[in-house]
Parts: C-alpha cells; structure tokens; sequence
C-alpha cells in the first residue's frame, strides 16, 4: 500500500563499517529475523540494536524474531549453538534505549530440544547432518523462536 505508507526500504546494516540504516529517526519500524545469534558471534550485538535505535522515530517499534535457548543459558551456548535467551534480547534491547512491549508465542516450537550436535543448524531449513538422522530432525521442524515487540520512547 504505497498511497497509504510511502515505499518500505529495505536495507543491510553491517557494523562496524556501517551502523546507519537510514536517516536518523526516520524508520516507523524495523524488523529482524534470526540474526541476534549471528550478531552475538561477530562480537556486535550491541551496535546493531544501537543502530536501530537511531534509526527509529520516537514510538518506533522494533520486531525480534530470534531462535530461543533456554533460560538461564550461559554466553557460551548463545556463542555457539545459535540459540539466545529471551532475557539476553531484552537486555540488550534496554541497553540501547528500547521498552519491552510484548511478546508472541507464534514462533514457538515445543519440540526443540536445542541440544543438537550442530546447534540450531541441525534443524530445518539447514539439516547440517544432511542424511543422519534426518527425519527425526524434520519431524521436530525449524527452531523453537522468541518473537519480541520494543518501542522506542516517545
């Protein structure tokens, strides 16, 4: 509906060497899918909540989509199995200036037991092991995933 929103823009932030996603507080909204772990390995989790921030308009909203590991999982697992605690994103989140709004269970999937020999890659889409044990790991399905709403204040 570009009459009625103007045209969505997306884009790729890649900090350090780039941490503007656009005109400072001008994004009504941004959204990440899986990628909190992947930031978490590169050691820039928080420049990238940071660069959100910036980016979004006071009331701005930012949506989370994350694997979720389980609560109280030390740095080591969010460093390697791809998992991230909910306490951890929301940390995070604060850290840069965002208000916790709510949280979804739309993603989740009880039947992750998040112990593979691969982390969150074991499972579908990425099925790491290939053949062994495949049907067991598709009949688990995609990872068991946190879905967070924040605001930034007005």
């Amino acid at each position: 509906m570009p009459r009625s929103y103007g045209k969505a823009i997306i884009r790729h932030l890649l900090p350090p060497n780039e941490t503007v996603i656009g005109p400072a507080e001008g994004a009504d909204m941004a959204l990440t899918f899986r990628n909190v772990h992947n930031w978490i390995m590169a050691g820039l989790e928080a420049e990238y909540f940071e660069a959100f921030y910036e980016a979004l308009k006071p009331g701005g909203i930012l949506g989370v989509v994350e694997h979720r590991a389980p609560q109280g999982s030390g740095m080591d697992v969010m460093q390697t199995t791809g998992y991230v605690t909910e306490d951890y994103v929301k940390e995070l989140a604060a850290a840069a200036g965002f208000e916790f709004v709510e949280s979804s269970e739309i993603n989740a999937n009880p039947k992750d037991t998040k112990d593979y020999p691969q982390g969150v890659w074991t499972l579908p889409p990425d099925l790491r092991l290939r053949n062994v044990d495949r049907e067991i790991y598709l009949a688990i399905g995609e990872s068991d995933r946190m879905t967070l709403k924040f605001r930034k204040p007005e």
